[in-house]
């Protein structure tokens, strides 16, 4: 009898053993990769619609102006992150889905480091091999990381960042995930570059 109670120790440890194995190959497949940056605005001025500095209207130019006169160019935008889980129960790996407990970033702007910031609540990213969005929602003052420059230079970085034509490839992220498993929280290794030109 206590050698058939001992077997069925042992088979329950393997076979738990192999599904928290399973559970950690599948949660290291996660990929991260900058989709896009939106809602843009400067001191409160919209630029989704502005490709160039004389886009602005006389008032926005004094706006701004003044603004920066003060020692301030206060920013507001999204930068979504796209989170690829491809656990989809194909090509020989099963189906699950990652629970993203924290993902701590630094951002970077024309390769300087400005700010950093959380996720403020978890996000489930399920198994269904196509991205799922994370919106950062980042409030910054652009004066103090590129005041040097004047308001040309930072108005044309706003428009590159968020304008009419603008792309993602001035911004990147630095960050360090921490998903939830079965056994416990597992806090990436190092931290992870994530740009918008491949999954990472």
């Amino acid at each position: 009898m206590r050698k058939i109670v001992l077997t069925s120790l042992v088979a329950v440890f393997i076979i738990s053993g192999c599904s928290v194995l399973q559970t950690i190959t599948n949660i290291s497949r996660l990929k991260f990769k900058l989709d896009n940056v939106n809602s843009f605005t400067v001191n409160g001025i919209a630029i989704s619609n502005k490709s160039k500095i004389s886009d602005f209207g006389t008032f926005d130019i004094i706006n701004l102006t003044t603004m920066l006169a003060s020692g301030k160019m206060p920013v507001s935008f999204n930068v979504n992150v796209a989170a690829k889980n491809p656990n989809d129960g194909t090509g020989g790996y099963g189906a699950s889905d990652v629970s993203l407990k924290s993902f701590a970033w630094d951002l970077y702007l024309n390769d300087k480091k400005t700010i950093s910031g959380n996720i403020d609540k978890p996000v489930n990213v399920p198994g269904v091999g196509e991205a799922t969005v994370i919106p950062l929602k980042i409030e910054m003052d652009l004066f103090q990381f590129f005041g040097d420059g004047g308001l040309n230079d930072i108005l044309n970085l706003a428009l590159k960042l968020g304008g009419k034509e603008s792309a993602a490839t001035n911004v990147k992220l630095v960050a360090q995930p921490v998903l939830g498993t079965v056994i416990g929280d597992l806090k990436y290794p190092e931290p992870i570059t994530i740009v918008s030109t491949t999954f990472n």
